[in-house]
């Protein structure tokens, strides 16, 4: 329909005509996203049209007719000059239930009244800077938490829920007021874990233990969608919540890392969803101090023996496995791969039971030596692989999980990716030389399996790998051949050391890297008083 003559029928006061025609202009731009610049005047003037029509009072079904229409022009930046005003956001406000007068929810007429109100807003606070700094003025997220109280009882209310934590996930990322305000005055992690516990419907056997399940549960579209809205929400309150400050904190944390567990444990309506949903999850898991992620394998892991068979690995295993789906679609580490080898990584750090199941399961014992580490199918072969991957960030990471899983000993971690993989960590930590992290481990010795113990003699340690054995290029030489060739590899050293191809380097005595000058320098003072005397 043209927008002359939509503009021509939409008016306060004629209630059917105006939702006729809006109705007829809804459908035919349902799925549009980008708009003819030449009209642009004529939907500006449509947006205010709607207004008048939502202030003077219409009946439900043409209000939520004008709010469809609303939300397909909020999509056209360009157009928003006259929807963000105070008047005309408090008229949407008033309709999403934020208005701090407004007590309850009403009756289940005006449950899509609502959800159409709440999706115009998110149009409108994404698209538009002075929407964002109204929103702070009108004090949107106490509306937002407020309308999350009411809608604490009932699955009824979850798209309700949905977009209200859709809209609180995009004004805590656009504005960091906000966020302080969520986290501090409106208690926003313990109402935001609430809501999350009421939409996936926790059951709890104990303290931060949930009833399990012989199978997993299967959220619904609606379910899977409200619950991803949540955990964005909570990550941005939990920013920086790498400390607990007190036994109140701790329980917080603690039981909002047993729902995450069981979130874990739950499955989407499609892979992909679940894919989400998990991602999400672990996203979340990051923020978590990592002090309180012991539940994850044990509610009770104070009386837990030292036997770690009688931990629950579920969690750890499906966050393993879910690593490794992210390492197989190959790209996107960064934002993809490197959270979930970070809380991997801390996880191992400080929970010896789930570093001890980690290593079982990515770095087994060795026995087949013949390929090299990073050639194979396995975890372990994939992790080696990403230690010398272009994005400086992802192999850090990758090569930190690894040295963690190995008590941050030198020689174990070379023994399982060779000494060329692992030199720039090596480099980095300053550990060229050998020896060990700064962190301290249990003293629990790992055990060679007899294939290793055979072939460790003959294991090339810059390739990780038995390499066959070579003939030597110098035996057939003379003592003057070999003495020519020597001079001539001296010579083009030299030649691209004084161009500035090359820089000749040295290991100093604390392990780090240093000009060749400067490492002999250092190791001459380093060395001992080697004088005979009786």
């Amino acid at each position: 329909m043209d927008l002359d003559a939509v503009l021509g029928r939409v008016r306060p006061g004629s209630h059917e005509e105006t939702e006729s025609a809006l109705k007829e202009y809804n459908e035919q731009n349902r799925s549009m996203f980008q708009f003819d610049p030449v009209d642009e005047e004529k939907r500006k003037k449509l947006c205010e049209a709607l207004f008048e029509v939502l202030d003077k009072g219409a009946s439900t079904s043409c209000q939520i007719t004008c709010l469809e229409a609303l939300r397909i022009l909020s999509r056209d930046k360009k157009v928003l000059a006259p929807v963000t005003t105070k008047k005309n956001m408090e008229i949407l406000m008033k309709m999403a239930k934020l208005d701090p007068e407004v007590k309850t929810l009403g009756d289940g007429d005006d449950f899509p009244v609502i959800v159409e109100a709440l999706k115009c807003l998110c149009n409108i606070v994404f698209n538009s800077p002075v929407a964002q700094k109204l929103s702070l003025d009108l004090n949107f997220a106490a509306g937002l938490c407020n309308l999350l109280t009411k809608c604490m009882d009932g699955r009824s209310v979850n798209d309700i829920r949905c977009f209200d934590l859709r809209l609180l996930f995009l004004l805590t990322l656009l504005h960091p007021d906000i966020r302080a305000q969520l986290k501090q005055e409106l208690q926003g992690l313990s109402l935001l874990t609430k809501t999350l516990e009421s939409i996936v419907n926790v059951q709890w056997a104990e303290k931060y233990q949930a009833v399990p399940e012989v199978n997993a549960t299967v959220l619904s579209v609606q379910e899977a969608d409200c619950t991803i809205e949540a955990l964005k929400a909570l990550f941005n309150v939990t920013l920086d919540s790498w400390n607990v400050h007190s036994e109140s904190d701790a329980h917080q944390f603690r039981h909002l890392a047993a729902i995450l567990r069981h979130i874990l444990l739950s499955r989407g309506p499609s892979e992909d969803k679940t894919e989400e949903l998990h991602s999400n999850t672990v996203n979340l898991l990051s923020n978590v101090p990592v002090s309180c992620l012991d539940v994850l394998i044990s509610p009770s892991s104070k009386e837990m023996s030292a036997n770690n068979n009688e931990a629950d690995m579920e969690a750890i295993q499906l966050i393993l496995d879910f690593m490794e789906k992210r390492i197989d679609k190959g790209c996107s580490y960064r934002e993809g791969l490197t959270p979930v080898l970070s809380l991997l990584t801390e996880c191992c750090r400080a929970h010896r039971p789930i570093r001890k199941y980690i290593k079982a399961e990515v770095l087994p014992p060795l026995r087949d030596v013949s390929n090299r580490p990073e050639v194979g199918t396995t975890v372990r072969n994939k992790l080696v692989r990403l230690m010398t991957n272009v994005d400086l960030g992802v192999k850090q990471i990758a090569a930190e999980f690894l040295f963690v899983l190995c008590k941050e000993r030198v020689d174990n971690l070379l023994k399982y990716t060779g000494y060329g993989n692992a030199a720039g960590l090596l480099a980095a930590r300053g550990l060229l030389a050998g020896g060990r992290g700064d962190r301290w481990y249990s003293d629990d010795e790992d055990t060679d399996t007899e294939e290793y113990i055979k072939a460790k003699p003959n294991i090339n340690l810059i390739t990780g790998h038995v390499e066959e054995p070579m003939p030597n290029p110098m035996d057939e030489m003379t003592e003057e051949q070999k003495e020519y060739e020597a001079m001539k590899l001296v010579n083009m050293f030299d030649k691209l050391s004084r161009e500035d191809i090359i820089k000749p380097m040295g290991v100093k005595p604390d392990g780090t890297m240093a000009p060749l000058e400067e490492a002999v320098h250092y190791a001459q003072i380093a060395e001992p008083d080697s004088s005979d005397s009786d």
